[in-house]
Order: structure tokens, then C-alpha cells, then sequence
């Protein structure tokens, strides 16, 4: 697919929106500017009379909300949802419901977890900074006293506070997956073409009437290699003034997770309340040594292999198939694997079966590889 209004092949126009998904370091702050006076003009509205940046979406909101009203009026609903929905109007007036499905698929559903992902992770980051969740209360008695139902009165109030605070925001980089199929549908549309500058250059910004806040982008990004945020030994995503996102193949951990993947135990995987972060550790420490360290017993054995079980407390168990791969190493050696099969797993065959896609009774290879 071809975008109608630059001529530009969809692949292209999806590896450009990658490169400003991924971009990090300082904005060209006067380019960024003049395409937010553009998104202002071609919405009807007086250019902003003043802007300030910021090194991180933190920092933007954290000024937002220590001055309430103080930038006039939110204009996102001018500025960017007016463009965005004349833009799919436009696409859908072209391409029909299923051209505009084909060009989803083939632009911004490929970006969708490098992009639209990171700024839903960005959203939570925030709101349970400025306005965390107060700790659970087991206690019924304890949780239905007066000062305990106020606090949590109060806690939600700041959270919704801050969640209308984080509505008023223009993701920037961040909305590269939709820009990416506006791009190649080429509605020629204005608005979205000075939206899709802002994006070039700027991570998150507040479009108000007097005021616009704008956040540079990140100085770090760390992804694996299906793009998902990713890093062991710090944050995944950092911006200047410390605000940072840590993550393990897209999962998000605490900061200090990378100390707790040193010195793993199979007591201290089992003794870790999070399920999910259990799971990661527990791919972190390797399932072939956590089974020899901790003296798991096979479920079944047969000619194709060896099924274990790995059981987890207030968690589905681990159930992996152990098979030797048939053709050597140079070395002589044939090498083992390990294989994660669904947890109702009941033979070594089935196991290897499902890896292949097919019913443990279909299963009959007639070589080994």
C-alpha cells in the first residue's frame, strides 16, 4: 500500500515512524515550536503565547498540577482529536472498512507495542507517582474506620485529579503508530501534518490556550529484540531528570529488580509473592538449573523426551518438555532443551506434539532433528 498523498510505500512510512518512536535525546525546541503554531492555526485557534519545556513528562505535569488553570483551557480536543478523527473519516471515505483494516495491520499495528505501549507505561508511571494507591487494609474493622475510609476518599480524588491532568496530553513520539497509518492512508490534512512535526521532535505535550507544555524525549531507550522495553542492569526508558521506566521484556519491575536477579535462589523464586515477576526470575535463573537445584521429580518419560512440572504457589505451574536435539555439535555433543508446553501437559509426546502444532496421536516424525 501506497500513501496517496507522498507517494510513500507503507513499509517506508513504518520504518520513519519507527525511527521517531525510538528517538531519544534533545529536541530541535524552535522546529517543534513553529509545528505547534501550525496545529493551532489550522485548528482556529490564537497561537499559544508562551512555551515551556521540560525534561520529562514528569516534570510537565508536576507544574500542571502545582497550578491549576493558571495556562487557560485545554485545546486537545481542537488541536489533536478534531485532526485525528477527520483523518479517519477521510481514511475510511477511501479505503472502505477493510482498506482501512489492511492499512491498520500493515502500519500501526506493527508499532502499536513500540509506541502506544510505552505511553500506556508512561500513564501508569504517572499517575502512581503524583497519586499512589494507600496500601490495602485486610482488616474489614480496620479499613471501615472513619480516618482509614477518608484516606482512601482523599487518595482517589487525587487520582482522578491527576488522570483528567493526563487527558489534556499529546503523546508526541508516542503516537507514531496511528501517525504511521494517517501517513500512508495521505489525507493531506493540515492539523495532522503539524501534529505529525510536533511528534518528529518532542516527547509529551499539554496544548492549552495560553500555554504549552512540552517535555524533551528520552536520553535512554532499551528494548529486546521483539521491541518490547527491556533492560537488566537499569532503566529501559530514562529521561534527564531521573524519571525512568525499568522493565524486563516488557514487563514492568521495580527499580531495584536487577539486584534481586543476583545471588537467585529456587527459596527465594518460590518465596516471591508477584507471580509475574517470579516468572521472570525464574526464566532469569534458568528452568534447567531450578529443576536440578531443586530436586523436581519427573512427571513422564518417553522416546521423544522427558516432561517436568515446576510448582508455583497462587500460580498456574511451569510444565516443560526436555528433549536432546538429535543432530550434534561440532563438538560431538548433542545439546538439550527445554520447552514450555501448556500446564495440562500430561505426557512427554503430547508435550512435544503441541510445540509442532499437531495432536500427541498425529504426532509420528519420521526423523529425529
Amino acid at each position: 500500500m501506497t500513501s496517496q498523498l507522498t507517494g510513500r510505500p507503507a513499509d517506508l512510512s513504518v520504518a520513519h515512524w519507527r525511527a521517531v518512536a525510538a528517538a531519544t535525546g534533545p529536541a530541535d525546541r524552535a522546529t517543534a515550536e513553529q509545528a505547534v503554531k501550525d496545529a493551532y492555526r489550522a485548528a482556529g485557534l490564537a497561537e499559544p503565547a508562551e512555551f515551556r519545556w521540560y525534561p520529562s513528562p514528569r516534570a510537565a505535569l508536576a507544574e500542571l498540577l502545582a497550578r491549576p488553570g493558571e495556562f487557560g483551557a485545554s485545546v486537545r480536543e481542537q488541536v489533536r482529536t478534531a485532526a485525528w478523527e477527520r483523518a479517519r473519516t477521510a481514511a475510511l471515505a477511501a479505503l472502505g472498512p477493510a482498506g482501512w483494516s489492511e492499512l491498520w495491520n500493515t502500519t500501526g499495528a506493527e508499532l502499536a507495542a513500540t509506541s502506544a505501549l510505552p505511553a500506556e507505561r508512561v500513564r501508569t508511571a504517572l499517575l502512581d507517582h503524583f497519586a499512589p494507591e494507600p496500601e490495602p487494609i485486610d482488616d474489614w474493622r480496620e479499613a471501615r474506620k472513619p480516618e482509614n475510609r477518608a484516606l482512601r476518599q482523599h487518595a482517589a480524588e487525587d487520582r482522578a485529579e491527576v488522570r483528567l491532568a493526563l487527558l489534556d496530553a499529546v503523546a508526541g513520539q508516542h503516537d507514531a503508530a496511528w501517525l504511521a497509518a494517517f501517513d500512508t492512508a495521505g489525507t493531506g490534512d493540515a492539523a495532522l501534518a503539524a501534529l505529525a512535526g510536533v511528534a518528529r521532535q518532542a516527547g509529551w505535550w499539554w496544548p492549552y490556550e495560553r500555554a504549552v507544555l512540552l517535555s524533551e524525549r528520552p536520553t535512554a531507550l532499551h528494548r529486546d529484540e521483539a521491541g518490547r522495553l527491556d533492560r537488566a542492569d537499569g532503566p529501559a526508558l530514562a529521561y534527564a531528570d531521573g524519571f525512568a521506566l525499568h522493565a524486563w521484556r516488557g514487563m514492568p519491575v521495580p527499580a531495584d529488580f536487577p539486584e534481586q536477579l543476583t545471588g537467585l535462589t529456587p527459596e527465594r523464586i518460590r518465596a516471591e509473592e508477584n507471580a509475574e515477576l517470579r516468572r521472570v526470575m525464574l526464566e532469569h535463573f534458568g528452568y534447567d538449573r531450578y529443576l536440578a537445584e531443586s530436586g523436581a521429580e519427573p512427571l513422564h518419560r518417553d522416546e521423544t523426551g522427558v516432561l517436568w512440572r515446576i510448582q508455583l504457589p497462587d500460580d498456574e505451574p511451569v510444565v516443560m518438555v526436555e528433549v536432546v536435539n538429535s543432530t550434534p555439535e561440532p563438538d560431538g555433543t548433542h545439546r538439550t532443551y527445554y520447552l514450555r508446553v501448556p500446564p495440562g501437559t500430561r505426557t512427554a509426546r503430547a508435550g512435544v506434539a503441541w510445540t509442532f502444532g499437531v495432536e500427541e496421536a498425529d504426532y509420528r516424525p519420521q526423523r529425529e532433528t
